[in-house]
């Protein structure tokens, strides 16, 4: 099967208009006339990554983060990127990336559906037409009541993440949640509006908790890798799913930080 291929299986499912302008989505490296028998999925294109799949005998990698986000002036091996670069094309490893068109397509109602959030709505509509509303995030109840002490717990569970840091009164009930895996400080007013008592996402600084619990709202940090990484068995589920000819691998690389 041609990399062009399982391209446009993916772009059925996640087209890269539903993308975000500043973002870089689809082939980044490599050709798309590749044949392509064995694939890595993972959430970034780091150096272990990529040597990871030059050593499992990829043809292709998949991630959800770009490796190139600007403009690249020179590819060579003076920096990290280039670095990566060469080694994914001197191996002939087609590179793919899919990355706010699966926030929007995939990540949102994969996170909701794991925490079994009910009557939920999109918390922040990037497209809308006559049939959908489409967009980043979720909002919805949870499956039952819970304080925020409970609620961090249950989240920390559901996703297999070490721990996670919540912000606000610990016996408080919450009942309407908002999620947004990787980075959702921005929303945390979008969640209010939409009467979340709870914002579960990842990255919140100091400022950002404490602005939030003034403003009227517990959040959640579960971290950027903690909600994000079911990129991984989703897209290698979908892959299965849609392309049973491929052999498609799980990088074997967790979490990308150490705790002591």
């Amino acid at each position: 099967m041609r990399m062009s291929d399982i391209i446009e299986e993916i772009e059925r499912f996640c087209p890269v208009d539903f993308a975000e302008e500043w973002d870089n989505v689809g082939l980044l490296a490599g050709r798309g006339d590749k044949e392509v028998r064995r694939v890595l999925v993972a959430l970034d294109a780091t150096g272990g990554i990529v040597e990871e799949a030059v050593a499992v005998g990829a043809d292709a990698l998949i991630t959800h983060h770009p490796l190139i986000f600007r403009g690249v002036k020179r590819v060579n091996d003076s920096d990290y990127v280039g670095r990566r670069l060469l080694r994914l094309i001197q191996n002939d490893i087609s590179y793919y990336a899919m990355h706010t068109n699966f926030d929007v397509m995939g990540m949102a109602d994969a996170a909701a559906d794991d925490l079994r959030l009910s009557d939920r709505r999109v918390l922040e509509v990037t497209y809308e037409d006559d049939l959908s509303r489409e967009g980043f995030g979720r909002v919805g109840t949870l499956p039952e009541h819970m304080t925020l002490r409970d609620c961090a717990a249950y989240v920390r569970d559901v996703f297999s993440i070490p721990h996670v840091r919540f912000y606000g009164d610990p016996e408080q009930p919450v009942v309407t949640t908002a999620i947004l895996p990787g980075s959702g400080r921005s929303e945390i007013d979008l969640a209010i509006r939409e009467g979340a008592d709870v914002m579960i996402t990842g990255d919140i600084s100091h400022h950002d908790g404490l602005d939030a619990v003034e403003k009227g709202i517990a959040v959640i940090d579960a971290g950027h890798y903690g909600i994000e990484k079911i990129f991984i068995p989703y897209m290698k589920a979908f892959l299965n799913r849609e392309l049973p000819e491929l052999e498609v691998l799980e990088t074997q690389q967790g979490e990308p930080f150490a705790e002591a």
